[in-house]
């Protein structure tokens, strides 16, 4: 991985380090976890300081089991070429409505992307997409990966049936 790589990785794996610990909340991340505040925010802080400070994988471990969604372990995926399948298999209890229908995934999807083009469309209004313009991309994008996977473990257990 060059330079630039390991950068831009290393801000991926902080922004979802970031959105796990928000996913779970800070109090129960702190108390999952045994590190303080300050400590969690250092593990996604982006500042030349705390570049090189990541969570440990137990940490990792203890909040992405309470959370809606393992960011890092998905990050880490993507990062590698990896893909993950997630959902009623987890050890953990199923979330939403994972047990629904393909259709009701496929509804789901449909509704997920129009939010995604709609945002984008908001985003280039004004020929420029800011930061924040681009993190709420990334936040829908997210959603409709969620609902993909779910789509996706929708039709490999009904293959099996």
């Amino acid at each position: 991985m060059s330079g630039t790589d390991n950068i831009t990785a290393r801000g991926y794996l902080k922004r979802h380090t970031e959105r796990l610990i928000k996913d779970v909340g800070y109090a129960a991340a702190c108390e999952l976890t045994g590190r303080s505040k300050a400590t969690l925010g250092r593990y996604f802080s982006e500042s030349d300081e705390h570049a090189d400070r990541f969570m440990p994988v137990d940490a990792v471990a203890a909040l992405e089991a309470a959370s809606s969604f393992p960011h890092v372990t998905a990050a880490l995926a993507e990062l590698n070429g990896g893909q993950m399948s997630y959902g009623s298999d987890r050890r953990n209890e199923v979330r939403g409505d994972n047990m629904g229908s393909v259709n009701n995934n496929v509804i789901a999807l449909s509704q997920k992307f129009a939010v995604l083009m709609a945002e984008y469309q908001r985003s280039i209004e004004d020929g420029v997409i800011s930061v924040n313009e681009t993190r709420r991309l990334l936040e829908e994008t997210l959603e409709l990966q969620k609902v993909l996977v779910e789509m996706k473990l929708r039709l490999e257990a009904d293959s099996r049936a």
